[in-house]
């Protein structure tokens, strides 16, 4: 029966052979080239109406229109430090706090959850990528950031208070709930669901027979987890977290809503700040003139920060493919 359905398939592919005709191959194949130039071109046409739109700014300002903090409306003084720091400095609060959650949740997922459970957790997880960023955003503002001030921020501030570098990173002088480590743990929350599914796929996908392999020598869960589903599964969950980081760096609503929008430089996390995306939200409806060229040199700038983090990215994963 087998070499029957093997004889079957053979003659249906030799029939479709006949009946496909060289041009429609060719055609084919200049549809996908043209598929392919459509997103270069989309690309292309983003970058370049963002450099004509920001480019009187950087020539009004220079380099240092990325070094100054200054941002004054009133004299057309524009400096993007503050919203670049605010930018990283988030991101970088939502990967610490969102990547560990997120491999835990992946590794409870494949290998100690119950199957009972199983279903339930991962139906939560993916709504949770669903919800819009706007809804994080009020929740974080309304019932989360009240909160933080009162467990979190006062407690915490009159425990460091004046305590040498820990008394200045996480001191709040107006303890309002909102800041910098708000918009970082909300950001991180946005994050797990993405990075969770992602890695939780993957590690479904490694070979039984590996992790069979390893607790019939006697290895433990935590021994098969750290040497052989992790090494598996290193280059996709470094492109997972890569995905995170991307939403993380441009996600614009939910940090609006809860990261306090100041624009000065603070060492406090718990102190408002700004972030680009955040800045384009808050002024880009009443901006004009040097203003809004100001904004679009904001966005190319975010667009430069993505493309860095995603070189950095490959590199990462060229990396860990030649160890």
């Amino acid at each position: 029966m087998a070499v029957l359905s093997d004889e079957v398939v053979m003659s249906n592919m030799q029939t479709v052979r006949r009946r496909t005709s060289p041009g429609f191959d060719q055609g084919f194949r200049w549809a996908s080239y043209g598929s392919a130039l459509v997103v270069l071109a989309v690309l292309a046409g983003i970058l370049g109406a963002m450099l004509y739109g920001g480019w009187p700014a950087f020539q009004e300002f220079g380099f240092s229109f990325i070094t100054s903090s200054v941002w004054n409306v009133g004299e057309d003084q524009y400096g993007a430090w503050v919203a670049i720091s605010g930018t990283l400095t988030s991101a970088l609060i939502a990967l610490v706090i969102g990547v560990p959650i997120s491999i835990g949740i992946a590794i409870f997922l494949t290998q100690l959850c119950p199957p009972w459970l199983k279903r339930p957790v991962s139906t939560t997880i993916e709504l949770l990528a669903a919800v819009p960023s706007i809804i994080y955003g009020m929740w974080g503002l309304f019932v989360f950031a009240p909160f933080f001030a009162r467990f979190v921020q006062i407690p915490v501030s009159e425990l460091v208070e004046g305590i040498p570098i820990l008394g200045t990173i996480f001191y709040a002088r107006v303890p309002s709930g909102v800041g910098m480590m708000t918009a970082g743990i909300i950001l991180a929350i946005m994050i797990i669901p993405f990075i969770a599914s992602i890695a939780r796929d993957i590690l479904d996908q490694i070979p039984t027979v590996l992790r069979e392999s390893a607790y019939g020598i006697g290895c433990t869960t935590w021994e098969v987890v750290r040497y052989v589903l992790l090494p598996q599964a290193g280059v996709s969950i470094i492109g997972a977290i890569m995905l995170g980081l991307g939403r993380a760096l441009g996600e614009t609503m939910a940090v609006t809503f809860v990261i306090g929008n100041a624009n000065r430089l603070s060492l406090s996390l718990f102190d408002p700040s700004s972030t680009i995306a955040s800045r384009i939200a808050n002024e880009f409806n009443e901006a004009a003139g040097m203003q809004m060229h100001a904004l679009l040199a904001l966005g190319c700038i975010l667009f430069l920060v993505t493309f860095i983090v995603l070189m950095f990215a490959r590199f990462l994963i060229s990396r860990v493919q030649t160890h």
